[in-house]
């Protein structure tokens, strides 16, 4: 990793036999430090120069490489919330850096609905930026992975509607330490877009997609030439982020190893296009698909915290809200039927990420819009994935999801569902549970259930389906849904057959 970041300080700062000290952003004023964790300090300096960087107590010193690059790591602090000088020194130069307090950092990056505007959503409106810090980082691509992205950090909440949701619940948590945002994220930017190019490695399709990218000449060229526009035309600006890896290196490849307590990602929609497969065409076909991204995000999952050097990094998804759309592939045409390939199947591929430690999927399977893909009823995300912060990193006792399937037991003609985080199960509006179906092996048929709660069971008989042997909940685009725990905290969609989506009948 350090020659990989050697390189890259190269690229911005080519002439530092006399380098000028400077840092590396994100490290600027007012930026928030992570609590309880080493934090690295990194830049150039003229080459072989003794660095020293002083800050809360302690001064920490080293010498710059040949290159003139530096790296100092400061040991873990607590919580500060009231601002003081970083001081970096090498020979005759300082650097300082003022307001610099320490607390609780988050990278949210992903596509359209990370970046969703706070000032649209009404019920954020009155809520508090006390305590937040954010670090924008401008949205933008390069051909090798970058030493610096362009942002500054800024006393203020976040402009994403879920980031800022994030920040200002979490911050309710952290009795009184601030919380930094780092917002990285750009509409329509698929998981490739946010893949360093080494992940080619491990993942065949992302190496045929980064040859194809390598052998098209003509869309590196008209890269090339938006990025020495003053000002993009939309083209461009469409163009450019739905490359692959490109956006990684502008926009995340120089905040690696910058301390953190983790990342929340909000994104697939750009990679719920396909069911399966990469076709040929439009000129954007270049991403993986439904099929694959189970396997693309816990391989991306993995090489980020290989990069930051942390396996417990956390990473917190936020599933697909409801949403109408029927892929053309699909048989069936009713969005709500559970056969029908919809957004069903991409939340069950972002689930696959809680095969790793240190995952959580923030649920939204009761919120959306079925004719607007990018939906306003934001607030209750932001929310979610705090109480999923507070509880997993500040250890905080409070209800952090809803009822999670557990197992199912077949009694007669009823299929009996037991759940964790049930306490208190019940609907939102007192009727019957909705979003169930259950399946006949011997038509090879799904019905909708009837569905009663039992405790913290819930219990399916179907009238046209005497012998049920599967269930699928909330397995639909948009699903109606009203089944919550006593915490209000809806329940997850699960299925317990494993049947190829692909496959008639299934």
């Amino acid at each position: 990793m350090l020659s990989r970041f050697i390189f890259s300080l190269l690229l911005i700062w080519s002439t530092v036999v006399q380098a000028e000290l400077r840092l590396s952003p994100p490290f600027t004023d007012h930026m928030v430090l992570q609590r309880d964790m080493p934090v690295s300090v990194w830049g150039v300096a003229d080459a072989g120069a003794d660095v020293s960087v002083m800050f809360a107590d302690q001064t920490v010193s080293t010498t710059a490489d040949a290159d003139g690059a530096w790296r100092c790591t400061l040991a873990a602090m607590k919580g500060a919330a009231t601002g003081a000088d970083l001081i970096v020194k090498a020979g005759t130069d300082t650097v300082t850096l003022s307001d610099v307090v320490v607390g609780e950092v988050w990278i949210c990056s992903g596509q359209s609905n990370m970046q969703f505007g706070a000032s649209s959503v009404g019920a954020l409106k009155d809520l508090s930026a006390d305590g937040l810090r954010c670090l924008e980082v401008k949205r933008t691509t390069a051909f090798t992975e970058q030493a610096a992205v362009q942002g500054e950090w800024q006393v203020a909440g976040p402009s994403s509607a879920v980031a800022f949701g994030f920040a200002h619940h979490l911050a309710k948590y952290t009795e009184g330490v601030p919380v930094g945002i780092i917002l990285s994220a750009w509409g329509s930017t698929s998981i490739e877009a946010w893949m360093p190019r080494d992940m080619t490695e491990e993942l065949p399709l992302f190496a045929q997609i980064m040859a194809e990218w390598d052998a098209d000449t003509a869309a590196q060229a008209k890269v090339r030439a938006a990025l020495e526009k003053d000002k993009w035309e939309r083209g461009d600006d469409v163009f450019m982020r739905r490359q692959s890896s490109i956006v990684y290196n502008a926009m995340m490849a120089p905040l690696v190893s910058y301390a953190c307590r983790g990342l929340i990602w909000y994104q697939g929609e750009r990679n719920a296009r396909y069911m399966s497969g990469m076709p040929e065409t439009p000129w954007y076909h270049r991403v993986s698909s439904i099929e694959d991204y189970d396997e693309t995000l816990k391989a991306w999952i993995q090489r980020y915290r290989k990069g930051w050097g942390r396996d417990d990094m956390r990473f917190y998804m936020v599933m697909l809200p409801g949403f109408g759309s029927v892929l053309s592939t699909s048989s069936e045409k009713d969005q709500l039927h559970p056969e029908a390939h919809t957004w069903a199947w991409m939340r069950e591929s972002q689930m696959a990420a809680l095969d790793l430690p240190h995952t959580a999927v923030a649920n939204t399977i009761d919120l959306g819009d079925v004719k607007n893909i990018h939906p306003r009823d934001k607030a209750p995300i932001g929310e979610r994935l705090a109480r999923l912060a507070a509880k997993d990193t500040l250890g905080v006792s409070i209800s952090d999801r809803g009822p999670v399937f557990d197992k199912v037991e077949k009694q007669g003609g009823k299929l009996i569902v037991y759940y964790q985080h049930a306490e208190g199960l019940k609907t939102i509006n007192g009727e019957a549970p909705q979003g169930f179906w259950v399946y006949d092996s011997n038509v090879k048929k799904w019905f909708p259930a009837q569905a009663e709660i039992a405790g913290d069971t819930v219990q399916l008989t179907s009238p046209l389906c005497p012998d049920p042997e599967h269930v699928r909940y909330a397995w639909a685009g948009k699903p109606e849904v009203n089944l919550v725990n006593g915490a209000g905290l809806p329940a997850y969609p699960f299925r317990t057959d494993d049947f190829d989506p692909l496959a008639d009948g299934r």
